[in-house]
């Protein structure tokens, strides 16, 4: 009893201080004091730092846009690679409640022949962003097509929310002015960003191959692009129409002649219309992109021998070699199953037969030089003659730095096959651009080239003087100087200059041919080191004057532009002073 009468006081009075919970933390406050907040600190804290991670990204992080004929690619500033491609094609045209997809006809891919043929090209022209002839051109669905894409690629690929942020588009530099206008006015009226800096295809494929200059095939969907890049500035452009298209018509050729209803009627009453087509754009360009192969080029140099010595040669009849060599290249034929056509069926078709679309795309041998417009050349000689127009220097330059790039350059063989033939006609040629009967008789007739002598000097040698002379020369005023052995004072201005150079011999003169990361990887690397880029459009400025307010590139005081690489240099570029320009777009 008196232990509960012990404990039951205890519980009614003041709890003992070291049993105290409240005494823990605060040892000298009373128990009775209520408890309250903790003060704050009076140091401000930045409202920033607990902000939202995708907040700060948003202010960071700039969208990287490449826009090609058929593709778009989108990744971030400073990635390696994309983060996503979107291709541009007939899906993307169809509104909501289409179901085509899930029809029957869809499966067989034959509702491609029930459209209604309108105008030229439209075999490929649902699978293409813009035409370069803008005269019949719908700018208001260019606009339509690269929002959707744009949007889509945020959606699957970015993951990322609605917020504005900063792009930088990689354009070609001979796109149309009202292209780009569509471009820009999509991006600015629908995405908002607040700035949209634009560079150059061939600068952004120079920067991704580590090099200031070089020489650009780009081996596009619609024709072919030579264009000469000396210290990231554009020298030179040149233009084929053989490119991507034509090959794919060139595929769909060889394959509807071996098409059983096809070879049933007579070679002079097959048709070559464009609108004449048996298989569907998708095929074709499946098959070309897959199988088409390019012959390598003739004098091409043969696989290096072991130098241990010569092989072992067993005896055997030559005819018996020759005979079984051409047996098997009869043997080698590929099948080729087309679904697209009225009839499905498998066609066979030999291996030498799958390079003949390359040949008749970007050669045409069986045609002399004479027989091309300017805008058809063939790849070899349109790549000579752009080497040829440029000044000295930069030719040694770019000739040792030629990169291959576009969809066509994955062509097996395709690469190879000119820069040989190129090779050659540099041989041949050398650099004298007049060609004929006429020139050729004077380089080889030593007597129409006329003699060239020497021309005497007017003033004769002048006398060496000799060692005894030199050597009293050297002392003065009873010094001696011995000048062999003289140090020279190290200046400390040029040797802070030297630091910065790179004294490494420099390849030129010779062929080479490098490889680059593309050019999307170009502009990342440009946007990620901040540096600022000629032409950078502000959203305000846009949506006021649009591309009639930019000035025209000799108009904009060029040091005043100038900023350091420091942060936000890609935003301070152009953008920051009132005159800016569309840099090479505005000169077309």
């Amino acid at each position: 009893m008196s232990g509960l009468g012990s404990g039951a006081v205890a519980a009614g009075s003041t709890p003992l201080p070291h049993r105290s919970v409240a005494n823990i933390r605060s040892p000298h406050t009373s128990s009775n004091v209520n408890p309250s907040t903790p003060a704050s600190s009076s140091r401000p804290l930045p409202s920033s730092s607990f902000g939202s991670p995708s907040s700060l990204r948003a202010d960071e992080d700039i969208l990287i846009l490449e826009l090609g004929t058929r593709k778009l690619q989108i990744g971030f500033a400073g990635d390696a690679c994309p983060r996503g491609t979107v291709w541009f094609t007939p899906s993307q045209l169809r509104r909501v409640g289409d179901f085509r997809d899930w029809s029957s006809e869809s499966k067989t891919n034959v509702d491609w022949k029930t459209k209604k043929v309108t105008g030229e090209r439209w075999w490929s022209r649902d699978h293409e962003l813009w035409e370069y002839d803008v005269r019949e051109a719908d700018l208001g669905l260019i606009g339509d097509k690269v929002e959707r894409a744009l949007r889509e690629a945020l959606t699957r690929y970015m993951l990322i929310d609605s917020r504005p942020r900063r792009m930088v588009c990689v354009l070609p530099s001979g796109l149309p002015l009202p292209m780009l206008s569509a471009v820009l006015d999509s991006l600015f009226s629908r995405l908002q960003p607040p700035t949209v800096s634009l560079l150059s295809l061939p600068v952004a494929l120079t920067v991704g191959a580590g090099v200031r200059s070089s020489l650009i095939v780009d081996l596009g969907w619609r024709e072919t692009v030579i264009t000469s890049v000396c210290e990231f500035r554009e020298v030179n452009t040149s233009r084929s129409v053989r490119g991507g298209r034509l090959l794919v018509e060139q595929t769909h050729k060889l394959l509807a002649k071996h098409l059983p209803e096809n070879q049933k009627k007579k070679a002079d009453n097959t048709s070559d219309n464009a609108e004449d087509y048996d298989l569907s754009f998708e095929e074709c360009n499946d098959i070309a992109t897959r199988m088409v192969w390019c012959k390598p080029h003739l004098s091409s140099p043969a696989a290096p021998k072991s130098g241990k010595g010569l092989p072992t040669l067993h005896e055997q009849d030559e005819s018996d070699v020759a005979a079984a060599g051409s047996s098997t290249e009869a043997l080698k034929t590929v099948r080729i199953p087309l679904r697209s056509c009225r009839s499905p069926t498998t066609i066979e078709l030999p291996w030498e037969a799958l390079a003949e679309p390359s040949e008749n795309t970007f050669f045409d041998s069986q045609y002399t030089e004479s027989s091309f417009d300017d805008h058809e050349l063939p790849l070899p000689l349109l790549v000579y003659r752009s080497l040829l127009h440029l000044p000295l220097d930069v030719r040694a330059l770019c000739m040792s730095r030629i990169i291959f790039t576009g969809g066509c350059a994955s062509v097996l063989g395709l690469r190879g096959r000119i820069f040989g033939e190129v090779s050659k006609l540099i041989e041949e040629r050398g650099w004298d651009g007049v060609q004929g009967k006429g020139a050729d008789q004077m380089r080889a007739n030593p007597k129409l080239r006329g003699k060239k002598g020497s021309r005497q000097a007017s003033s004769g040698p002048k006398g060496v003087t000799s060692p005894s002379e030199a050597v009293e020369n050297r002392e003065q005023d009873g010094v001696w100087h011995d000048a062999a052995n003289t140090t020279h004072d190290v200046c400390p201005v040029e040797e802070q200059l030297k630091r910065g150079q790179d004294t490494r011999p420099r390849v030129q003169g010779r062929m080479r041919a490098i490889e680059s990361v593309g050019a999307w990887s170009g502009a990342s690397l440009i946007a990620h080191l901040k540096a600022a880029p000629v032409s950078t459009i502000e959203r305000e400025a846009w949506l006021q004057y649009g591309a009639a307010g930019a000035s025209k590139p000799s108009e904009v005081d060029q040091k005043s532009a100038r900023q350091s690489l420091g942060p936000g240099g890609l935003i301070r570029g152009s953008a920051a002073s009132n005159s800016w320009t569309l840099g090479v777009w505005g000169m077309n």
